[in-house]
């Protein structure tokens, strides 16, 4: 699914590894399980500023198929990002939609070719296209449609020598709790940790993201995480000794969104 004005997630991540690796044995266990996969699939674009109004009228078309899709149950939720950090090379666009099998991401994309959107002429206009597909364990949202409120993700790499279960320990620490906890008290709408399901990345890679209910809160997620890192001074250098930091990106965008 944002350069964000602080890196507000290394410190979530420091936060959770030094739990991890601070806490005796027992006290590592999480009551945070994973739940079925959630499998998404992102449609990213780079649309020509003069046609950013013919992409939101063609976002619009699709909804049909995706209400449908919701109605149905093939998908739990779609909705498309207008990115806010523009760089030369990115995308300034993307679609997705998630459903709790394969089957059903499949199936609703193969409505979205057969209905002929696909070759759309916005589309087809694009100076730049990718699709991605994610599989995530670990998630979780308000119920609703939201529109022009803000998405933020941020990517990771671990290192060559990280544990196998580093993804699972991070979320299961902390990533988990706090986004729950800014979920509860309405700070943030939906949250997930993904991976790739199919790699077009290098595997290691992973993703944290969440929709934000408005502007402010942004500002409530930054605080959060920087009261959360009071506890654990030691966390930076654990974190770090697992991810590789000049593989970091992050991404800003104005997002719509609707979670069944």
């Amino acid at each position: 699914m944002n350069n964000k004005v602080r890196n507000v997630f290394v410190a979530v991540c420091a936060l959770a590894m030094g739990a991890v690796c601070a806490a005796p044995a027992r006290a590592q266990m999480s009551d945070v399980k994973e739940k079925p996969r959630m499998y998404s699939y992102v449609a990213f674009w780079t649309i020509p500023r003069a046609q950013w109004a013919d992409e939101q009228k063609q976002i619009m078309a699709e909804q049909k198929i995706m209400d449908a899709a919701v109605a149905n149950g093939s998908i739990v939720g779609y909705g498309s990002d207008q990115n806010l950090l523009h760089q030369p090379d990115g995308f300034s666009h993307d679609t997705w939609y998630s459903a709790m099998s394969m089957a059903g991401l499949l199936n609703t994309l193969d409505q979205v070719y057969k209905s002929g959107m696909a070759t759309a002429p916005v589309e087809i206009a694009a100076t730049k296209h990718a699709d991605g597909i994610f599989v995530s364990r670990y998630y979780n949202w308000h119920a609703g449609s939201y529109k022009d409120v803000y998405g933020e993700v941020s990517y990771y790499h671990l290192k060559a020598d990280a544990p196998d279960n580093a993804v699972d320990s991070l979320s299961a620490n902390l990533f988990v709790p706090l986004f729950e906890k800014l979920l509860a008290d309405g700070t943030i709408h939906e949250y997930e940790i993904d991976t790739e399901a199919l790699h077009t990345e290098a595997p290691g890679s992973f993703w944290l993201s969440y929709v934000a209910a408005n502007a402010e809160a942004i500002d409530k997620v930054n605080t959060a995480v920087r009261e959360a890192q009071k506890g654990s001074p030691l966390g930076v250098s654990a974190f770090g000794s697992m991810v590789d930091f000049s593989q970091h990106r992050d991404y800003l965008s104005r997002t719509n969104a609707t979670y069944k």
